[in-house]
This record gives C-alpha cells, sequence and structure tokens, in this order.
C-alpha cells in the first residue's frame, strides 16, 4: 500500500548531513511540501511521496547522493552511471558485483560487498568511513541495493535477515518497512541476508526501463514502503481501505488459515497487536487522505470508521500531535 506513512524521525535523519554542512533546512522541507513545524512533534508523520520529494531536494541542494554524510560527496549523476554499467549483465549476481566494483573507485566511498556462503548470498555495507549518526545513510544504501537487485531480476528478493552492527534504536518498530525479515542489531556487521537462487536469475531489464526507473530512483526506492511477507502486511492487505467493513480478528485468522489465539501470539512476537494494527491503519489512511483534497474531513472520518469528526479530532492528535485541519493546512 502507498498509504504506508513515514515516521519524521527519518525528515530529522535525513536532514542531519546538510545541517551539518550549514544549509538552512526550512526551505528545502517546503519545497518538498513539508512543513517545519511538523518535524518538532515526534509522532508526526509524512507520505512517501513527500519523502522522495525530500531526498530530491536534498540531492539537488547538496549536489551529493550521500546526502552529506560521506568524506566525499557523491555528485549526482553517479548512481545513473552505475546503473548503465551493470544493465547489460547477464545475472544478478554479476550485476551486484559490478556494481560493488563501481563504487569501490571512489575513495571514502562506503564498500559494498556480495559474499556466497553455502545457500544463501550476504550483501554487506561498511559505513566505517561515513558520519551517519542516526546511520541514515547506511539504511538507505541497504534499502536501495535490495530493490534495485529486486527491480533487475522482475521479482521481489526475499530477506531471510538484516543485521546490523549498532544497537537497536528507539524507532526500531518503524523497521517492517524497511526490512520485513528477521532483523539482529549489535552483530558486528550490516548486512542483508538472501537465497544465493536469485543471483543466478537473468536481469529483465534494459537501456529502455533503466531510463525510465532513474526518473524516479533511487528516492522513490527509498520512499516505497515494502512490507513483504510480514504478518502485519499481511493483515493489512486483508483489512483493505474501507474501516467500515473491515474483518474481526476471528474472521482474519479464518483467511490467514490459523487461529484466533496463534495469530494473537504471532503478532505479540511482531511487537504489536491486532487493535494497534487497525489504529496504525487509521491513521495511514487519515494521513493519506488529509494530504489530497478530494475528500472534507468529515467524510474521512466516515471512511475511517469514526462515529463522529470530534472523535476522530481526538484520536488524530493523539496519532500525530496534530489535528486534521491542522495537518491539512500544513501540507
Amino acid at each position: 500500500m502507498r498509504e504506508r506513512t513515514i515516521a519524521s524521525h527519518f525528515v530529522r535523519a535525513a536532514l542531519r548531513g546538510a545541517q551539518r554542512h550549514g544549509l538552512p533546512c526550512d526551505g528545502i522541507l517546503r519545497e518538498a511540501g513539508i512543513q517545519p513545524a511538523i518535524l518538532s512533534e515526534g509522532r508526526a508523520r509524512i507520505a512517501p511521496e513527500q519523502f522522495a520529494r525530500l531526498i530530491q531536494r536534498l540531492w539537488e541542494t547538496l549536489d551529493d547522493e550521500y546526502l552529506g554524510f560521506g568524506k566525499q560527496p557523491s555528485k549526482r549523476g553517479t548512481f545513473a552511471m552505475m546503473g548503465h554499467a551493470i544493465i547489460h549483465c547477464r545475472t544478478l549476481e554479476k550485476a551486484l558485483g559490478r556494481g560493488a566494483l563501481f563504487y569501490g573507485l571512489f575513495p571514502d566511498a562506503p564498500r559494498i560487498a556480495l559474499q556466497i556462503e553455502g545457500d544463501w548470498a550476504r550483501l554487506s555495507v561498511d559505513d566505517s568511513a561515513l558520519w551517519d549518526p542516526d546511520h541514515f545513510l547506511l539504511e538507505s544504501l541497504l534499502v536501495i541495493w535490495h530493490r534495485l537487485g529486486s527491480w533487475l531480476i522482475g521479482q521481489r528478493i526475499r530477506l531471510e535477515e538484516a543485521t546490523f552492527a549498532y544497537a537497536e534504536p528507539e524507532h526500531a518498530a518503524e523497521y517492517d518497512l524497511l526490512f520485513p525479515c528477521a532483523r539482529r542489531f549489535s552483530a558486528g556487521r550490516n548486512s542483508l541476508l538472501f537465497h544465493a537462487r536469485y543471483l543466478d536469475m537473468p536481469l529483465l531489464q534494459d537501456e529502455r526501463t533503466l531510463k525510465q526507473f532513474l526518473l524516479y530512483s533511487p528516492a522513490d526506492l527509498l520512499a516505497r514502503p515494502d512490507g513483504g511477507d510480514s504478518l502485519i502486511s499481511q493483515i493489512r492487505r486483508l483489512l483493505g481501505r474501507d474501516c467500515r467493513t473491515w474483518p474481526d480478528l476471528e474472521q482474519v485468522a479464518h483467511r490467514l488459515h490459523t487461529s484466533p489465539q496463534t495469530l494473537r501470539r504471532h503478532l505479540r512476537e511482531e511487537g504489536s497487536s491486532f487493535q494497534e494494527l487497525k489504529d496504525h491503519l487509521r491513521r495511514d489512511l487519515a494521513i493519506y487522505h488529509l494530504g489530497r483534497d478530494e475528500l472534507s474531513i468529515q467524510v474521512i472520518a466516515e471512511q475511517l470508521g469514526f462515529s463522529e469528526p470530534s472523535a476522530f479530532h481526538r484520536a488524530f492528535k493523539k496519532w500525530t500531535g496534530l489535528t486534521p485541519g491542522a495537518y491539512r493546512a500544513a501540507q
């Protein structure tokens, strides 16, 4: 679902490089359609399209695809040239290997490595040369390389595990969107593990599709939510967009061929609950609709299953720290 929203933490983290270089960020935020006031509220969230515009504006302003986090900038167009360097490779393994070699030509660039471990492949990123206090660029590189590989072979690469060299952060609950797989922190290295069978798959893209791809990437790759096959994402897909007709827990469990008790237990293991999942989906749908002018706030409240607009106002302020009217005005 494109309605999956992005926490304001990632906006603040993305701006750290620009702030490090002394750039005023309020104008950049407004050009991306984001009001600076939203950042002062830790619960605030933005739409994926806003986040993609923010990344594009930061690249343009800094002329740096590393967003100010590297010892040396990565000039705009570097990612595109890497794409042209790998697009004629025969298999995904050749493409990832050539892409890693390409970035290895630049001094102080984060090192990309592909290793085969029996039936598994591990893509690692060494971020030791970066100034990246929130690990934003590191996480972005892992996300971009995973989704780039999936695009090259025309199917989503299912991740088995994501590992991180740092301790689990406070916003770890957001990682379900970034890395829909098992996650280990304080693991000694930053990597993605997936089945090696993907490496033998042929590339299904060419220079024509690459040209279209580069119009929006890698910013769109970074902003695009990816729930993968996680239980939470499966339930969100089953619930759909009309909150008034949502199935209850027992009906969802039946569709997933499990018992309500087992479903509750699995959700607890993923750090969630059925009610919390519904609240988050309502929140994301509310933000999605408030960012557009097609529906009035009253109609949005009705579609989200609220009996009266005042209940929607209270819930939305609890979710984001802003009223629906204030949020829409900020957009």
